[in-house]
């Protein structure tokens, strides 16, 4: 190398480059907005849950053990929202996780790609539907449809299963799209050497292509049952509009009252759109309960994250 090229070289180190240097901020910046705001969401959340537990009347054992969740006369059993909330959710996931498999599979070893251009973009237009609309669409149509089968005297005008059914629509999009990146990732030569072995496309698929893929479906199916833990407006206009107490947890196993999907019931993120929504007083207990509510909610969806990323290192395939 001559001293001029030497010489060139370090002229374009020494140089500033002000638009890179402008883009690199901005990109910094916008990661640590986002790590700003998680931080002041948990904190808020945090300070505002504190003065719910520091008030006399409220106590951990009666939080978390109570089998009733009435504020205004001291009754804050949590579970019965939380018994809500998961049985929603689980009645979205028996729809959205095989559906959302099936589709996945299709897409990504069966379908031609004139027919996965005319699928993808439906799944989408279902992902871009507002979730009030999918609240209405559970109160006037799954809602009849499920009284229709079961018998009105089964299935109450709000329930719980119409609610999960459509968060199980909802949902699809996501799982199918998960699904279908994690089967995609598979290497083709796996699929080749299940083909030379005389397994059929659908041996192929089942025993070799979702088993490599198990890592991501496993991260897909978290993710999707923290989406639906989270929905709102689906359980807030069909689910209830109070929650099931119970005089004891005993009776409500006993009975399967606890367990049945067709009768009114209240979510966590029901009962925050319900409560917020009326004239509460600001720093009531009614208030403070709220973010008591919210705390746990974030427990519980960031708890479901960090399996989600432990599933994927754990099981994690290399190819």
């Amino acid at each position: 190398m001559s001293m001029f090229e030497s010489d060139f070289e370090l002229s374009l180190k020494k140089q500033r480059r002000w638009g890179e240097t402008a883009i690199q901020a901005l990109l910094f910046g916008s990661a640590a907005l986002s790590v700003v705001t998680t931080v002041g969401i948990v904190i808020v959340l945090l300070s505002q849950a504190l003065k719910f537990f520091a008030r006399p009347e409220v106590t951990l054992g009666e939080f978390f053990t109570m089998s009733k969740w009435q504020p205004q006369i001291g009754q804050f059993g949590i579970l019965v929202l939380v018994n809500a909330t998961f049985l929603t959710s689980i009645i979205a996931m028996i729809v959205a996780l095989p559906l959302g498999l099936m589709i996945a599979i299709y897409l990504s070893e069966y379908a031609s790609p004139r027919t996965r251009g005319v699928l993808k973009p439906v799944l989408e237009i279902l992902a871009g539907i507002p979730t009030v609309v999918y609240g209405y669409f559970a109160l006037t149509f799954m809602t009849p449809l499920l009284r229709n089968i079961f018998g009105q005297d089964v299935v109450e005008i709000f329930n719980v299963a119409s609610a999960g059914v459509v968060i199980g629509v909802l949902i699809l999009p996501l799982v199918t799209s998960m699904a279908e990146d994690a089967l995609s990732a598979v290497p083709r030569a796996l699929r080749e050497a299940a083909y030379g072995l005389g397994a059929t496309r659908l041996e192929t698929a089942v025993k070799v292509v979702v088993p490599g893929a198990m890592s991501g479906l496993a991260a897909a199916f978290i993710v999707a049952i923290s989406r639906a833990i989270g929905e709102t407006m689906i359980v807030a206009i069909a689910a209830g509009a109070g929650p099931r107490n119970f005089d004891s947890w005993s009776e409500a196993f006993r009975s399967l009252a606890l367990f049945n999907p067709f009768k009114a019931a209240e979510t966590m993120t029901g009962h925050i759109v319900r409560i917020s929504g009326g004239d509460i007083s600001y720093e009531s207990i009614d208030y403070d309960s709220l973010f008591a509510i919210g705390l746990t909610l974030f427990v519980i969806t960031f708890a479901l994250n960090l399996l989600s990323r432990w599933i994927v290192r754990r099981f994690r395939e290399e190819y």
